[in-house]
């Protein structure tokens, strides 16, 4: 793997201090975050400071081993569409500038900003935890989010094949999976999800913000490019895996506009479904996605900033139950009005892929599997 060994216990001091203006090679975040629960805040004088030919070095991503004891994490939120969920890992190297999920990562005593995509938690124990929890007699067999707050299909992925062993574990069981991902990875693991699908127990979201190449780099630079998810959506279609596309987030006057281009693609690749959330900036991320603004798209920012305070009742994020995925006023019901209208024009269905428990079993014990 990139990066250095560790276990959870060598957390807490965030580190990589970036001096205003510069940019690190292939991530989202500018800097550091204070972390909100910690009263001390590690200072780096030394920072990053530019090579002498003027180029910034890049930042080396660490791997944690994550020792948790269960894996499926459960909520009650009436505004998510599932009620169990597994994350493989904690922490995103796609680095996503504006990833909800980035204050997560202050629980660990980390920043939301560059650790969040550069200090990743790996769930080793993932698929041995997770036929435990499904063998359990106090498991309710429903579908299971893969993953909820970070990508199962992030670049680790590739060699540690987490997310892989987990949907084996699943097919195992005919335990439905419902999976949201930016990574083309996933087509690495079609036939897990073709067997699943013939047991209506599989559907893939792929998660595509914006056709635009170059803006796509920027927002989300180790992410596969908005073609290879087109090309995923392609392949799963092909394979009889029910997909959908998830046109997030849309952020109001800097995106937006694409709706109409991005789901006729996407249905023309063979998605089936479409779902779209406007941009959410909890906490440490509003900064941080200030700050992306400021370094990217300088002479937008104050009317990008507008914008999103228009659907968020005049602040940057909104964190009300019922309005929180919606946004609020007339530009964001303009933006569900667009949505709507691009997406019947597309032809895609409505509502989202129907998946079953009828076909959930526990599989027989080695022991008990050497009788008929």
């Amino acid at each position: 793997m990139d990066g250095a060994a560790g276990t959870c216990q060598d957390r807490g001091v965030s580190r990589a201090y970036v001096p205003p203006g510069l940019r690190l090679p292939g991530r989202g975040a500018g800097g550091n975050t204070p972390n909100r629960f910690e009263r001390l805040r590690y200072a780096n004088d030394d920072g990053i400071e530019p090579e002498p030919d003027g180029e910034v070095p890049a930042l080396r991503t660490e791997f944690f081993s994550d020792s948790s004891r269960s894996i499926l994490a459960t909520n009650d939120s009436p505004d998510i569409p599932f009620d169990v969920s597994l994350n493989p890992y904690r922490g995103c190297e796609h680095g996503c500038a504006y990833c909800y999920a980035r204050p997560t990562h202050e629980y660990l005593g980390f920043s939301a900003g560059l650790d969040f995509e550069s200090r990743i938690l790996v769930k080793e124990d993932a698929p041995e935890l997770l036929r435990n929890e499904l063998s359990s007699r106090r498991w309710n067999p429903q579908t299971v989010a893969l993953s909820g707050v970070t990508d199962p299909y992030q670049p680790v992925e590739r060699k540690l094949c987490l997310t892989r062993r987990c949907l084996e574990v699943f097919l195992d069981f005919r335990n439905p999976v419902g999976i949201v991902t930016k990574g083309d990875l996933v087509v690495r693991d079609v036939d897990l999800l073709s067997a699943l699908a013939a047991f209506d127990a599989a559907a893939v979201a792929l998660s595509i913000a914006t056709l635009d190449e170059r803006l796509a780099r920027a927002m989300e630079p180790r992410a596969p490019s908005p073609r290879a998810r087109l090309e995923a959506i392609r392949a799963l279609s092909a394979a009889g895996v029910p997909t959908s596309v998830y046109v997030a987030p849309v952020v109001p006057g800097l995106n937006d506009h694409e709706m109409p281009a991005l789901l006729a693609a996407a249905r023309e690749a063979g998605a089936r479904f479409a779902g779209s959330t406007p941009l959410r900036l909890p906490l440490a991320v509003a900064p941080l996605f200030v700050d992306w603004l400021e370094r990217n798209v300088p002479l937008r920012k104050e009317r990008i900033l507008s914008r999103i305070r228009d659907v968020r009742g005049g602040r940057l994020n909104d964190p009300a139950f019922g309005s929180r995925m919606r946004g609020e006023g007339p530009y964001a019901e303009q933006i569900r009005a667009l949505f709507r209208v691009a997406a019947r024009k597309a032809g895609f269905e409505e509502g989202g892929p129907a998946l079953s428990t009828a076909s959930f079993r526990v599989p027989p014990g080695p022991q008990l599997a050497l009788f008929p």
